[in-house]
C-alpha cells in the first residue's frame, strides 16, 4: 500500500510510491525494471501424435481423446495430459495395443500364421475377400486354407498398410464363397458395406466367439508398435490374437475388418476395425 500523505503516480496500471520509487526517465511512459524470467514452453501435442501404444480420435463434442495402453510410461502419460490440458482427455486401456495374428473363417500364411477372412466380395465375375494387411505377405504371395499350407486359397492382389487392409483374389475354385459371415454355427448374409454411428450396436465373429457391443469412436488413429493405422472404428467389444482380418457387422451390413485391440475377452478390452466400405470402394469390390 502507498505511504499515507505522500504523492503517488499511476501509469498503465503500475502504482508507484514516490517515496520508494526511482524514476528512470521523465516521459509519458515510465520504464520499470523487473526481474528476468525464463519462459517455459508448453509441451507440444504434436510430439505425442505417433507415440506407440496410443489411439487418437475426436469425440462428437469436438474433444480430443487419447487412449493409452499399459506400455506407455507414466512420465509420457503425464506429459500427454499436460499437453492436452483443457482440450481433451486421456483414457487408460487394459493390456497392450496389438495387431491380432492368429468372414470369420480362418486362412493361413506359409508358416502357419492364422488370420480371418473379413468379407467375401467380387468385381464382375472375379471373387475376392477382404482382410487385414498385416495378415498377408507381399502382393503376389499365396494364402492357404490349411495350416500346413497344402491347399492354396488365393493370391494377394492389393495391400494398403495405412488402412491395414488387403484384397485377396480367390484362386481355389472348389471352395464355396458365400457373401456371408460365419456365426458359429450358421451363416449371416452380407448384402452391403456401410458405416455405423457412435452408439450403434455391432457384432464381431470369429473362432474366439461371436460378441456384440457398440461403436465408441470413429476416425481413430492407432499407433501400433510397428506403425500407425488411420481412420479406424473403435468398439467396446473384446478381441483375441487370431481375430485379425475378421468381420464387424450389423444385420446384413458389413461394417469393419478387425485390425487389433487391447485387453482380452477374459479381462475386458476394446477393438479397432478398418471400415469395410472404404476398402470396398478403394478396391472396386462389393458383396453379392
Amino acid at each position: 500500500m502507498p505511504s499515507k500523505g505522500l504523492p503517488t503516480v499511476t501509469r498503465s496500471g503500475i502504482f508507484i510510491d514516490m517515496r520508494l520509487a526511482r524514476i528512470l526517465a521523465t516521459v509519458a511512459t515510465l520504464t520499470v525494471l523487473l526481474p528476468a524470467t525464463t519462459a517455459v514452453a508448453a509441451p507440444s501435442l504434436a510430439a505425442y501424435r505417433s507415440l506407440p501404444g496410443t489411439a487418437w480420435w475426436t469425440s462428437p463434442a469436438g474433444e480430443t481423446v487419447v487412449a493409452v495402453d499399459e506400455t506407455v510410461p507414466t512420465s509420457r502419460v503425464a506429459g500427454l495430459r499436460k499437453a492436452l490440458r483443457d482440450r481433451g482427455q486421456v483414457v487408460q486401456e487394459k493390456g497392450t495395443l496389438r495387431r491380432h495374428i492368429a468372414g470369420a473363417d480362418p486362412f493361413f500364411q506359409a508358416g502357419g500364421f492364422r488370420c480371418l477372412i473379413g468379407f467375401n466380395a467380387r468385381a464382375g465375375s472375379t471373387y475376392y475377400f477382404l482382410t487385414s494387411r498385416h495378415c498377408v505377405g507381399a502382393v503376389g504371395s499365396t494364402v492357404y486354407a490349411d495350416a500346413a499350407a497344402t491347399v492354396p486359397l488365393g493370391v494377394v492382389t492389393t495391400v494398403t498398410p495405412s488402412y491395414d487392409t488387403a484384397l485377396i483374389r480367390y484362386t481355389n475354385t472348389t471352395i464355396a464363397k458365400p457373401s456371408a459371415v460365419n456365426i458359429y454355427p450358421g451363416l449371416a448374409p452380407i448384402s452391403t458395406f456401410g458405416t455405423r454411428a457412435v452408439g450403434t450396436r455391432v457384432t464381431r465373429s470369429g473362432p474366439s466367439g461371436v460378441r456384440s457391443g457398440t461403436v465408441t469412436a470413429l476416425n481413430v488413429t492407432v499407433n501400433y508398435a510397428d506403425g500407425a493405422v488411420t481412420g479406424l472404428i473403435r468398439t467396446n467389444i473384446c478381441s483375441q490374437p487370431g481375430d485379425s482380418g475378421g468381420p464387424l457387422f450389423a444385420g446384413t451390413t458389413g461394417v469393419g475388418i478387425t485390425s487389433g485391440g487391447s485387453g482380452s475377452c477374459s479381462t475386458g478390452g476394446v477393438s479397432y476395425y478398418s471400415p469395410a466400405a472404404r476398402a470396398g470402394s478403394a478396391y472396386g469390390v462389393g458383396p453379392y
